[in-house]
């Protein structure tokens, strides 16, 4: 009879204690996007350039290869895409409007940030290689460059106003669209030449190289470029923001000399 008892007094507290204490849910493993079939591994030839006195220009080779386990899949050709993009910054774009015979300004859009510089390269015609949502997802095209507006617009269509900024920066070289210009060979191998013009802005330049099929981005490789001033350039350009009125007595003072020194030479000339 005391075992019946005991036996039936340690089943009670076993069903006590785990009521008591349940065992904690199995939570479930969030499972990650499977990598994709085929990556991009590249480099470039530099990844600094130096802006000095005489500086006229530069060329970075962007080269690479697709990565991949598998055989190449069947269907669209791969294709590439490379941008270099300088540090984005805020402009005004205005439009000019002739009044009582003289040109002045009239209505303005505040763009939030457009890059400085922005180069695309592609294998392909960039239309036929890149669905319009995959273009605004990674802002690929010139177009898409535009971060964003800053502040109210007032006018009915700022359209015009980007399309304006975008066709004035090309005629400076500063925004370019170089369609076919990247090298595919056997969607294995890849390069471009992208060149960087003399008025490049100083800043931190970002490469993007993507990899699409059907007009999807499949990868995306991101690599840094410095762009800096060094040497007289360098010091002037710090001088001019850290010590704006010691640059501008200096400046004064190289006109005063330079305008001088032309007129002494002018006056000897003259001289019978």
């Amino acid at each position: 009879m005391r075992g019946r008892i005991a036996g039936l007094l340690l089943l009670v507290l076993a069903s006590t204690a785990s009521a008591q204490s349940p065992v904690p849910p199995i939570e479930a493993t969030p499972t990650a996007d499977p990598p994709p079939a085929e990556t991009v591994v590249a480099g470039l030839s530099s990844d600094s350039v130096a802006i000095t006195a005489s500086f006229d220009g530069s060329d970075i080779l962007i080269y690479g290869a697709i990565k991949r386990e598998t055989p190449i899949p069947p269907g669209p050709p791969l294709q590439v895409i490379v941008t270099v993009e300088a540090p984005s910054r805020g402009v005004t774009v205005w439009r000019k409007e002739r009044k009582a015979g003289i040109w002045v300004n009239a209505e303005s859009v505040r763009i939030g940030a457009a890059p400085g510089f922005y180069a695309v390269a592609t294998s392909a015609a960039l239309d036929d290689i890149l669905l319009p949502e995959w273009d605004s997802r990674y802002r690929i095209s010139l177009s898409h460059a535009m971060r964003a507006f800053a502040g109210q617009i007032a006018v009915e269509s700022a359209v015009p106003f980007t399309e304006a900024l975008i066709r004035i920066r090309e005629d400076q070289g500063l925004y370019r669209l170089d369609e076919g210009s990247v090298s595919l060979i056997d969607q294995t191998l890849f390069r471009a030449d992208v060149n960087l013009p003399a008025n490049l802005v100083e800043g931190a330049y970002k490469t993007r190289i993507f990899l699409l099929r059907d007009g999807q981005v499949i990868d995306v490789f991101v690599a840094p470029i410095n762009v800096r001033k060094v040497g007289l350039e360098r010091w002037l350009y710090r001088l001019a923001f850290d010590q704006p009125f010691l640059y501008g007595l200096m400046s004064l003072g190289v006109a005063v000399f330079a305008g001088w020194g032309a007129s002494a030479a002018f006056m000897k000339l003259r001289r019978p």
